[in-house]
C-alpha cells in the first residue's frame, strides 16, 4: 500500500500544481501563480527521473510532456496578462511569441533526432570486432539523442524562471530574457543533430556495412557458434555457454538477433554480432560456419533453422524432469545434447519425435568449477542454499516451492541458530503468478528482519576493515573488466565503436578478476550473517561451493548441484504422495523430500551435520552418474568431440550438396556418340 501511494503522490502534486495555476490565473494571485508553476515544473523533473513508468502512462493518456508544460507556460503568461490592466499586447505579445519559437525548435529538435538515429542504426551490431572501417563515431548526447522529455523540462528551466521573475517584479523583460535563454538551448541542440547529417558525419550506410560484414566473416571464418534469441531476463541462459564455446576447437562465434542482448552478454573475447533482420541472418549462409549450438527455444529459432548449411544442437540451459526439458521442438535440431542417460530416456518416454539417434551425451561442460562433497560443515554454522525455481507458464503448483511452502522452509531454517541460510531466487519468479512474486518478497523481508536481529546479537564482532575494502577494490576491477565498453543511451553506432577488437587475455583476465570477486565477496561476511543473492553474482555455482546443502524445486539446480554429491532436498507442492513424487521426477530420488510445511527441516539438518545418518549418500553417486554422465572423458572434451563430429558432418552435407549443383560437363566419348548419330553433313550428302 505505501509502494502504490508513493507512486500516486508526485501525479497527484502535478495534477494540483495545474490547478493552482489555473486558479492563480483566474484569479489572478501572483503567489499562488509562483508556486504552482514552481512546483509543477519540479514535480515534473522529479517524476521523469524517478517514476519514468509513470510518465509515459501519462503520455498514453495523450497527457504529454510536451502538452503539459505548454499548458504550464500558457497559464503562467495567462496569468500575468490578467495582471495587467492595459497595454497587455505589446508587453506579453513578444513573450508568447518566443514561446511559440522555443516549441518549434524543440520539435525540430525531436524530428532531426529521429532521423539522426534511423542513420546511426545499423543493420549488423558488433561486439569484439575491429568496426572501424565502419567511421563510427560517439553519439551525440542521449539528452539530445534520446530523452525528449527531460530535454524539454531542463531547456524550460530559464524560461519557467524568468516568468516567475515577471510574475514577482511585474517586468516583462526578465521573462523575455529566460525565454530567450531557452531558445538558444534549443537551437544548439538543433545544431548539434544538423551537424551528424552532414556527409561527412554520417557513418556507413546499411549496404556498406552488409558488405563490410560480409568480408569481415571472409576474413574471419568462423566454424562453430551459438545462437540465442530472448527476452530482457534470459541472458544468463546464454552467459552459461560462454567458457564451454571459447574452448572448442576452432572459432567461435555468437549469433544474437535483438539488439538489448549484444550488452547482456557477459564478458567474453568471442565475437558477436546481432541480426536482427531475417533477410541478413542468411547472409551466414554463405559463411564458413559449420554448426552452431542452441542454448534455448525462441519464436526466431526456426528462422536461423532455415539455413541448410549449418548444422544445430540443441543444449538447452538446464535440464530437469519437468516436460520443458522434452519439448517436441527440439526434433527441429539436427541433435539434441544432453548431459547423461537419465536426459536421454526422458526423450524416449516424452515420445516428442526425437530419434535416440540423435541425442548426443556430452555431460555438462559448466561444471567444472564445482568442488566435490567433503563431508559435515567444517565450522560452526551450516551453509543451507535455498534455490527455488520460478512459477512456469502452465500454472502447474508443483513447479516452484515459493508459494506454497517457501516462506514455511524460510521459517524452520531461520529458527535453527546455527544455520547461515543462503536464498537465491530464480531471476523470473514473479513474472507469471504474481502470488510468487508477492512470497518472493515477504521471504527477502522475513531474511533481513533476521540477518537484523542477529547482527544485533554479535554487536562485539565486527567484520576486519580490509574485507569490505578489498571487495571494493575487487567490484572496481571487475566492472571496469567488464562494463566500461558501454555508455548510457549509446546508439548502435556507439556500440560498435566502443566494442572494437577484443583485447588479448582480457577473457583470462575477467575470469581471474571474477573468481577473486567472489572470494572477496564470501569473506566480506561474518559467517553468521544471511544472504540474499539477487544478480548476475555471485553466480549459482558459487554458492554451490560455499553450500553445506541445497534446498530446490524439480529443476537443473539439482541436476548441476549433484556434480559435488552434496546433501540436497526438494520441496514436494505437487500434490502427489512422496513414493508418486520420486518415481515421476528420478532427480528427486537421491534427496530429501520436504512437504510444504517444512516439518522435515530439523531431520535434514541433523543428517548435514552428521554424515554417518545421512542415508542417501551412495544414491547421489549413483544419481550424478546417471544424470551426468561419467566423469572420464571430462565433460569438456565430451563437449568438444561432439563439436568436432557435427562440424563434420556439415562439411560431408556441403560437399553432397556442391556434387548436385554442379554443372554437367559431357564426356568426349558423349561427344563422340552425338556426333556419330548427327545428321550427315549436307555438303557430303
Amino acid at each position: 500500500m505505501r509502494t502504490a501511494a508513493a507512486r500516486l503522490l508526485l501525479p497527484t502534486v502535478l495534477a494540483l500544481s495545474f490547478a493552482g495555476l489555473a486558479a492563480g490565473a483566474f484569479l489572478p494571485s501572483v503567489p499562488l501563480l509562483m508556486a504552482s508553476f514552481a512546483v509543477g515544473l519540479t514535480a515534473d523533473i522529479a517524476l521523469h527521473r524517478w517514476q519514468r513508468s509513470v510518465a509515459s502512462s501519462l503520455g498514453k493518456l495523450h497527457a504529454t510532456v510536451t502538452v503539459r508544460q505548454v499548458v504550464r507556460d500558457l497559464l503562467m503568461v495567462a496569468g500575468l496578462l490578467r495582471l495587467e490592466e492595459q497595454d497587455y499586447e505589446t508587453r506579453y505579445l513578444a513573450l508568447v511569441c518566443g514561446l511559440l519559437v522555443f516549441y518549434g525548435l524543440h520539435f525540430a529538435c525531436q524530428a532531426l533526432a529521429i532521423v539522426v538515429r534511423r542513420t546511426r542504426t545499423l543493420p549488423v551490431l558488433t561486439r569484439n570486432v575491429d568496426a572501424s572501417a565502419l567511421r563510427l563515431s560517439a553519439a551525440p548526447p542521449a539528452l539530445v539523442m534520446q530523452r525528449a522529455g527531460q530535454r524539454l523540462l531542463l531547456f524550460a528551466v530559464p524560461s519557467a524562471a524568468g516568468l516567475l521573475a515577471a510574475a514577482a517584479t511585474g517586468m516583462a523583460r526578465i521573462a523575455a530574457v529566460g525565454i530567450a535563454l531557452s531558445t538558444v538551448l534549443a537551437a544548439v541542440a538543433v545544431v548539434m543533430l544538423l551537424v551528424r547529417l552532414l556527409p561527412s558525419r554520417r557513418p556507413a550506410t546499411s549496404e556498406e556495412t552488409l558488405e563490410w560484414f560480409e568480408s569481415w566473416l571472409a576474413d574471419y571464418q568462423p566454424t562453430v557458434g551459438m545462437y540465442f534469441s530472448g527476452g530482457t531476463s534470459s541472458a544468463y541462459q546464454a552467459n552459461m555457454w560462454l567458457e564451454p564455446l571459447a574452448r572448442l576447437d576452432g572459432r567461435p562465434l555468437i549469433v544474437l538477433r535483438e539488439r538489448f542482448m549484444v550488452k547482456r552478454i557477459a564478458s567474453t573475447d568471442i565475437p558477436i554480432v546481432c541480426l536482427p533482420k531475417v533477410a541478413d541472418l542468411m547472409r551466414l549462409e554463405q559463411s564458413t560456419l559449420k554448426m552452431l549450438i542452441h542454448p534455448s527455444n525462441s519464436g526466431k529459432t526456426s528462422q536461423v533453422l532455415r539455413i541448410p548449411t549449418i548444422k544445430h544442437a540443441f543444449v538447452n540451459h538446464g535440464e530437469s524432469d519437468k516436460l520443458s526439458s522434452c519439448n517436441p521442438y527440439a526434433k527441429a535440431y539436427d541433435e539434441v545434447w544432453v548431459a547423461g542417460p537419465a536426459a536421454r530416456e526422458r526423450y524416449a518416454l516424452a515420445n516428442v519425435g526425437v530419434d535416440d539417434r540423435d541425442v548426443v551425451e556430452i555431460g555438462r561442460p559448466q561444471l567444472h568449477a564445482i568442488e566435490p562433497y567433503a563431508g559435515a560443515p567444517k565450522g560452526e554454522y551450516t551453509t543451507v542454499l535455498y534455490a527455488p525455481t520460478w512459477e512456469g507458464w502452465d500454472g502447474n503448483p508443483g513447479n516452484t516451492s515459493v508459494v506454497e511452502a517457501g516462506e514455511n522452509i524460510v521459517r524452520a531454517l531461520l529458527a535453527d541458530p546455527k544455520v547461515r541460510l543462503l536464498y537465491k531466487p530464480h531471476p523470473l519468479t514473479g513474472s507469471v503468478d504474481p502470488r510468487a512474486g508477492a512470497a518472493n518478497t515477504r521471504i527477502q523481508d522475513m531474511i533481513r528482519a533476521a540477518s537484523t536481529a542477529r547482527a544485533a546479537q554479535h554487536a562485539q564482532e565486527r567484520p576486519a576493515p580490509t574485507a569490505a575494502a578489498d571487495l571494493a577494490a575487487r567490484t572496481a576491477e571487475l566492472g571496469r573488466l567488464t562494463s566500461s565498453s558501454y555508455r548510457t543511451g549509446a546508439d548502435d553506432a556507439e556500440r560498435m565503436l566502443l566494442q572494437s577488437a577484443p583485447e588479448p587475455g582480457r577473457a583470462d583476465a575477467v575470469a581471474a578478476a571474477t573468481a577473486a570477486w567472489e572470494a572477496a565477496y564470501w569473506a566480506s561476511f561474518p559467517v553468521w550473517q544471511h544472504q540474499i543473492v539477487v544478480g548476475a553474482g555471485p553466480t549459482v555455482y558459487a554458492c554451490f561451493n560455499v553450500a553445506d546443502l541445497l534446498i530446490s524445486d524439480v529443476s537443473s539446480v539439482i541436476s548441476d548441484y549433484l556434480a559435488s554429491e552434496k546433501p540436497y532436498a526438494v520441496a514436494n507442492t505437487s500434490g502427489l504422495p512422496e513414493r508418486e513424487f520420486r518415481e515421476t521426477f528420478p532427480t528427486v530420488r537421491a534427496g530429501a523430500v520436504l512437504t510444504p510445511d517444512a516439518s522435515g527441516v530439523p531431520a535434514l539438518l541433523e543428517s548435514v551435520r552428521h554424515p554417518e545418518k545421512d542415508v542417501y549418500a551412495a544414491d547421489r553417486t549413483e544419481l550424478k552418474l546417471h544424470l551426468l554422465g561419467p566423469s572420464d572423458p571430462p565433460s569438456v572434451v565430451r563437449f568438444n568431440n561432439a563439436s568436432r563430429a557435427l562440424c563434420a558432418k556439415a562439411e560431408e552435407h556441403r560437399a553432397a550438396m556442391a556434387v548436385r549443383t554442379l554443372p554437367v560437363i559431357p564426356s568426349q566419348r558423349d561427344n563422340e556418340a552425338a556426333l556419330d548419330n548427327s545428321d550427315p553433313d549436307p555438303v557430303k550428302g
